[in-house]
Parts: C-alpha cells; structure tokens; sequence
C-alpha cells in the first residue's frame, strides 16, 4: 500500500543542478544544450539566486524531459518497425 509523503519528505529529494551537471547527465556538449534551449527543445534554466548569475535546473524536471524523449522516440521505433518499407 502506498502512502502520501508528507511536505517534508518531498522536499528532501529536491535537487538544482548546473550547465555542466547537465551536459555530463545527457551526454551532450554545451554548445547542444544551449542549442536546445534556444530552439525550446528543452527546458530553460532558473535564477539560482535572485539578482545573481547562477542559473541551474531541478534535477526531477531533467529525468523528466529524458523519460518524454525516451517515450516519443521508442513510439517512433514502433512506427518504424511496423511500417511497409518495401
């Protein structure tokens, strides 16, 4: 049986991660982040502190950006393998 977490406790997982966090998760150079950002492929950044220069994401809306790639690129290879290519 599942329970609900309390306010605390889904907090407590939150993590804010920077520009070179990123690129390491997804594998990919800095120039394709910012390439994806700018084309709105991919989440933009948040101030980290306001007024300051630091800009990071949560880590949770990353894995969830990588979970929606994932699901629309294996729709795709369904696709593939069941379309007439011949």
């Amino acid at each position: 049986m599942k329970t609900e977490q309390t306010t605390e406790e889904k907090f407590t997982n939150i993590q804010v991660i920077r520009h070179t966090h990123v690129c390491q998760k997804l594998q990919i150079s800095s120039a394709k982040l910012f390439d994806l950002i700018a084309k709105g492929l991919f989440p933009k950044p948040f101030s980290i502190v306001p007024g300051g220069r630091a800009v990071g994401w949560l880590e949770h809306d990353i894995d969830q950006w990588v979970l929606k790639r994932k699901a629309i690129s294996s729709s795709k290879a369904v696709d593939y393998v069941g379309a007439d290519h011949g």
